[in-house]
């Protein structure tokens, strides 16, 4: 995928206001821990993610996006009459219907003529959006669009939680790990057709791949009591939970693998990029992903911008906010070879090659 006209203007973030620290979530399952016999400071060990951060109860999705989308929308100083698309890319979304995108549109102020509309794709969410919007750009249809996302972590860990303390098998540890990894957030990116202001950073190329064959590896939905994993609750009142499993370690090795196949799409896509990346900001999963990214296509720790030490992962959300934060803190110098790096599950692999 290569674009001629497409910048995106703005990135921006909205932090989520409770702070939980790993060390407070393992003290909330410490009786499951001691019977497994795991030693606290694990989570931390293991992930890299000394806290993250959580909605209030009962936060609104759509309002927390709609913040950021405004804040986007400043920073790139483009009206909200003249979007012609909102795409809301969020895992969590607040009904089954009408697309949570309709009211983020309500409170943003969105003009009748924009196409409104949710598009879901795991953590590549935002990216997919981006692509969209730039796809319309490109072919005339639209100056402008924006993508929102906010993601909230807050109830799936509670469920996890509860999980683990009803059924501490190693089993359930393992499968719940990469849930308490999960933080909330939401963010915004504005796309244009590079009109409104000169020296936007600019989308060169993109490169996508799939690996439908491993969409096991990591699941979030609802389970019929007939499916849990906990016996005695089969015949509970609760017909279905909210439930995430990951193999983690499948889900680390098999990602690198689909990434590095992606990452050599990217430079044949933009041949003038081969070795020369100056900066890349991945989705932010964690530690041992980190590392193994960094390895894989053979970076740096310098060239790289991390957040999950603090934020953990926030789903759809983790990787324009990474971005919006390493903008402000001046680690996105104009010039840049920038490479916008998502891995989700499914498995699907999406690259952006933006200069900066």
């Amino acid at each position: 995928m290569l674009f001629r006209r497409t910048t995106l203007d703005a990135f921006a973030c909205e932090l989520a206001p409770v702070v939980v620290a790993s060390d407070e979530l393992e003290t909330r399952v410490a009786s499951a821990l001691e019977k497994l016999r795991i030693p606290a400071g694990q989570l931390q060990a293991l992930t890299g993610i000394r806290e993250r951060r959580w909605w209030e109860e009962g936060q609104p999705l759509a309002e927390a996006a709609a913040r950021a989308g405004k804040k986007a929308l400043a920073r790139a100083g483009v009206p909200v009459t003249d979007l012609g698309g909102l795409i809301y890319a969020g895992v969590c979304r607040e009904r089954f219907e009408p697309a949570t995108a309709c009211r983020v549109a309500h409170f943003l102020g969105i003009q009748p003529q924009v196409l409104v509309r949710d598009i879901s794709n795991a953590c590549l969410g935002v990216l997919n959006g981006v692509i969209d919007l730039a796809n319309a750009i490109e072919l005339g249809q639209i100056r402008a669009g924006l993508v929102v996302s906010c993601e909230s972590a807050r109830e799936i860990n509670e469920r996890a939680i509860a999980t683990l303390l009803e059924s501490p098998t190693a089993a359930n540890y393992r499968e719940t790990l990469a849930t308490f990894t999960g933080g909330s957030g939401a963010a915004a990116v504005v796309v244009t057709d590079g009109s409104y202001t000169a020296g936007r950073p600019r989308l060169e190329g993109a490169a996508a791949r799939a690996w439908p064959a491993r969409h096991g590896l990591c699941w979030w939905g609802l389970t019929d009591k007939h499916d849990l994993p906990i016996p005695h609750l089969a015949g509970s009142a609760d017909l279905v939970r909210q439930t995430m499993v990951t193999d983690s370690v499948a889900v680390l090795r098999d990602g690198m693998d689909l990434g590095q196949r992606t990452w050599a799409d990217l430079h044949a896509t933009l041949p003038e990029w081969q070795g020369v990346v100056d900066r890349v900001v991945g989705h932010q999963v964690g530690g041992p992903h980190r590392e193994a990214m960094l390895r894989a296509f053979r970076l740096g720790p310098d060239q790289d911008f991390s957040t999950f030490e603090h934020l953990g992962n926030m789903g759809s959300a983790a990787l324009p906010a990474a971005v919006a934060l390493a903008q402000d803190r001046g680690f996105l110098d104009s010039g840049r070879k920038v490479a916008l790096l998502g891995i989700g599950s499914g498995l699907n692999c999406l690259m952006l090659g933006v200069r900066w």
